[in-house]
């Protein structure tokens, strides 16, 4: 692997893995985090769109594009109401690790893969192995009165099981149709905004802080942008004269351990020794895993 070709796959781990930094720092409630980082994506894929003259699709394409868009949207917004519940170092964990097992079982029972016995024995270790992992990262050493009265963690593992459907959805609409990533990128970005925009005005709770009238909507653009580079660039990244599907995906998903890590350390997410421990090791574990089931023929 050269060294451009490297470069060129650690940018989506980059990306995806400051944008939760991004939405905390800009703050906002999870329709002001939505909002701006579905119209910052947007924006970009209008300039790609146009830099790179592609043409617009349509018919069955555009609709299952769009979908992708949309269904993405839908797990992003439940991530952030998991933000808001436990954090983002601890749903990031959650949220790869479930988004590594869906998308390996998707594989398996609808596109055929692993399909030796030594491969599913491999691969489903792998899985047990990044549900373990996830679970250390859960690791409280004192839960509060507000932990156990609330369920904080219980609902914030809920909201990101419900949520690993809608990046299925973002993965899976795709392969149903014939076109590249450039083609999908523009639809994907209007499926993103416009559930993003019907959400913030169908919801009756949404509507009485004026999503549209808050500053973090529009600052989370910049969320956005951070988001677009990294599926820009991790389209350019799975290509087979890069890095390839299963390289460029691997190291993309490394982007669990910026979120983690800037989630403690730049959020001021605070995590005793002992939970510290249990964080690290768990990141360890997913990220093992992801890279055997990203590699199992």
């Amino acid at each position: 692997m050269s060294a451009v070709n490297l470069l060129i796959g650690l940018m989506p781990m980059i990306g995806w893995g400051v944008m939760p930094i991004l939405t905390g720092k800009f703050g906002g409630r999870p329709v002001n985090q939505i909002l701006g980082t579905t119209y910052g994506t947007l924006i970009a894929a209008i300039v790609v769109t146009l830099f790179n003259q592609t043409p617009m699709i349509s018919g069955k394409d555009f609709l299952f594009t769009f979908l992708s868009g949309a269904s993405w949207s839908l797990g992003q917004v439940l991530v952030f109401y998991a933000f808001s519940v436990m954090g983002v170092s601890r749903t990031m964990p959650i949220s790869t690790g479930f988004q590594l097992v869906s998308t390996s079982l998707w594989g398996v029972f609808i596109l055929g893969n692993w399909s030796s016995n030594v491969a599913k024995t491999i691969g489903f270790l792998s899985i047990a192995m990044i549900i373990f992992g996830v679970y250390l990262t859960t690791y409280s050493e004192k839960k509060t009165s507000t932990d156990v009265a609330n369920g904080d963690v219980t609902r914030g593992v809920l909201l990101v099981l419900v949520a690993a459907v809608g990046y299925l959805g973002y993965s899976a609409f795709p392969q149903a149709v014939s076109v590249n990533g450039f083609e999908a990128f523009l639809p994907q970005a209007l499926g993103m905004a416009v559930f993003s925009t019907l959400f913030a005005l169908l919801s009756k709770s949404n509507r009485k802080t004026k999503p549209f009238a808050t500053k973090s909507s529009y600052t989370n653009i910049i969320s956005g942008f951070s988001f677009a580079l990294a599926a820009l660039t991790y389209l350019i990244s799975s290509r087979p004269d890069v890095n390839g599907l299963a390289t460029g995906f691997t190291l993309s998903q490394m982007n669990v351990v910026i979120a983690t890590l800037g989630g403690i350390y730049i959020l001021h997410e605070h995590k005793t020794k002992k939970e510290m421990i249990a964080v690290l090791s768990g990141l360890l574990l997913v990220v093992i895993a992801g890279i055997v089931t990203a590699f199992i023929k």
